[in-house]
C-alpha cells in the first residue's frame, strides 16, 4: 500500500450511489484512480489480469473505508468485458461509469517494433475501447466512459495513430449518444499516488454529476516530474 492510500476518506463523498469500474486497476495510474474514486464515496470495481493483485488492492481500499471488488478479465477480449460487465450488474444492480486504461506503452524502437507488437498495442488500446464502448450503447445507455490514452511523453511512430483513433472515437461518441472523454496524462505512472494525483482529479471531475453534460473531450494533464533517485538511495534499497 502505498502512503496516499492511507488519506482520510471524504466525510461528503461527491460520488456516493455511484458503480464505477476502473480497468488496469491494480497497478500504476489504475490503482490510483481506483483509490480517489473511493475517497469520493463511489463502490469501485477494480478489472485486471492478475487476480492476487487485484485483491491485495481491493483489500487496501476496504479497509480505509471504501467499497471496492476485484474482477479478473481480460477486457481486450469483448467476451470477457461483457462476462465482467455482467457480473458488476449481478452485484450491484447498476454500472454508473467506467475509466478504461488505454495507455499500453511500446518497448521498443519504432523502426524495430514487430507487427506482433504493432498489433498488441492496437488491441490492448484502441479495439478495447471501442469493444467497451460498443457493449455499452447496446446495453447500457447513459453509462460514461472516460478513458485514459497514450502518454504525452510516449515516443515513437506508432503512438498517433493510436491517438488519432481514440479522438475520433471520443470527439463522435455523440452520434451514438455516448457521453465518452479522453484523458491524457503528460508521462509514465509514477507508481506514487500523491506525484499522479492531477491525473485522478481530472478523472474525479469527469465523474462529477454536475458534469454530466460533458462529453467528446480530450483533455491533457501535466503531471509533476519524477524525482531521480540519488546513488545513495538506489544502493539502500
Amino acid at each position: 500500500m502505498t502512503a496516499a492510500s492511507t488519506l482520510p476518506f471524504a466525510s461528503e463523498p461527491g460520488l456516493a450511489g455511484q458503480v464505477i469500474a476502473v480497468t488496469g486497476a491494480d497497478q500504476g495510474y489504475g490503482r490510483a484512480i481506483s483509490a480517489a474514486l473511493a475517497r469520493a464515496g463511489a463502490s469501485v470495481v477494480l478489472i485486471g489480469g492478475n487476480s492476487e493483485s487485484l485483491a491485495v488492492a481491493a483489500s487496501s481500499l476496504e479497509l480505509a473505508g471504501g467499497t471496492a471488488i476485484p474482477i479478473k478479465a481480460d477486457v481486450g477480449v469483448p467476451l470477457d468485458w461483457l462476462s465482467a460487465q455482467n457480473r458488476i450488474l449481478e452485484i450491484f444492480g447498476a454500472l454508473h461509469g467506467i475509466v478504461h486504461l488505454a495507455d499500453k506503452r511500446a518497448h521498443t524502437n519504432f523502426t524495430l517494433l514487430s507487427e506482433n507488437e504493432w498489433m498488441e498495442l492496437f488491441n490492448c488500446n484502441v479495439k478495447s475501447s471501442v469493444a467497451i464502448a460498443q457493449i455499452v450503447r447496446r446495453r447500457l445507455v447513459g453509462t460514461w466512459l472516460t478513458l485514459i490514452g497514450p502518454h504525452l511523453d510516449e515516443a515513437g511512430l506508432q503512438v498517433y495513430p493510436q491517438r488519432g483513433a481514440l479522438r475520433g472515437l471520443v470527439e463522435h461518441a455523440h452520434d451514438e449518444d455516448l457521453r465518452v472523454n479522453l484523458v491524457l496524462p503528460s508521462r509514465a505512472s509514477s507508481g506514487d499516488e500523491a506525484l499522479d494525483r492531477p491525473l485522478a482529479d481530472a478523472v474525479l471531475a469527469l465523474a462529477t454529476p454536475a458534469l454530466a453534460h460533458l462529453r467528446g473531450n480530450v483533455l491533457e494533464v501535466p503531471l509533476p516530474s519524477v524525482p531521480k533517485l540519488r546513488v545513495t538511495e538506489v544502493n539502500a534499497r
